[in-house]
């Protein structure tokens, strides 16, 4: 096996003495894992960083063998975990894409969201312009994994009109006739996921992300949920104290 592309740097792990084995986002191939000799060294360490853009060369004798990978540098986000709400967002869409994805499966939608989030947290400058994307990432990997919400009509009633929250059961629409009754039980829907457009305050983007960490728990990382939810709570509790 041979491939030479450009990928994002989404997990590392420490392999042997000095060597690492990262998981590497690529455009047409997806997931894919390969031992860097060296990995840990202070020439390659800052290479591997979660976020980074590295044209990537994976070599293996046969295909069940772990690659050998050797990188180099594309464009480097290490300015941004001086950063601590930059650095938690990148940490929290990379290790939640590494977490779910099966390796060696193409998702060309989601490294080009993906990409477009990292690069949306690099350019914005103001969280909230970066946050909504963020969700909507997070909406797009449950959809391209076989859990999509149905926040296009009401469950009820058909209708498309005034929808405002989605049952934690099924992950469908309800509407305000609908739902009144049933409101406590219910997951709010935001504005900009039912409408489109931005999100138009914090409120909304947190109604946003109790949404889709509801459906990515229950249905993506139930068992991984310790380990990789927590960097979703460390991102959630630094956007509460910027809004």
């Amino acid at each position: 096996m041979h491939l030479r592309t450009r990928a994002l740097v989404c997990a590392l792990r420490p392999h042997g003495e000095h060597g690492t084995i990262a998981r590497l986002m690529t455009p047409e191939s997806g997931l894919m894992a390969g031992y860097v000799r060296g990995g840990r060294s202070r020439r390659i360490r800052p290479v591997l960083l979660p976020g980074n853009i590295v044209e990537a060369e994976f070599r293996a004798r046969t295909e069940d063998q772990l690659p050998g990978l050797t990188i180099e540098l594309v464009a480097s986000r290490s300015g941004l975990f001086g950063e601590p709400l930059p650095a938690a967002a990148i940490e929290w869409a990379c290790a939640l894409t590494a977490a779910i994805l099966p390796e060696g499966q193409g998702y060309p939608r989601i490294y080009a969201a993906l990409d477009g989030v990292l690069a949306a947290i690099e350019a914005a400058p103001a969280a909230r312009r970066w946050a909504s994307a963020l969700v909507r990432y997070e909406l797009l990997l449950l959809s391209e994994l076989g859990f999509g919400l149905d926040l296009s009509q009401c469950v009820v009633t058909g209708s498309s009109e005034e929808l405002l929250w989605v049952s934690p059961k099924s992950g469908a629409a309800v509407s305000k006739e609908a739902g009144e009754a049933h409101r406590e039980k219910l997951l709010s829907l935001p504005g900009f996921l039912s409408a489109g457009g931005e999100a138009d305050d914090w409120d909304q983007i947190f109604d946003g992300l109790r949404l889709t960490g509801h459906f990515l728990a229950r249905d993506l990382l139930d068992e991984r949920r310790n380990d990789v939810m927590a960097a979703r709570e460390r991102l959630v509790e630094r956007l509460r104290r910027a809004a």
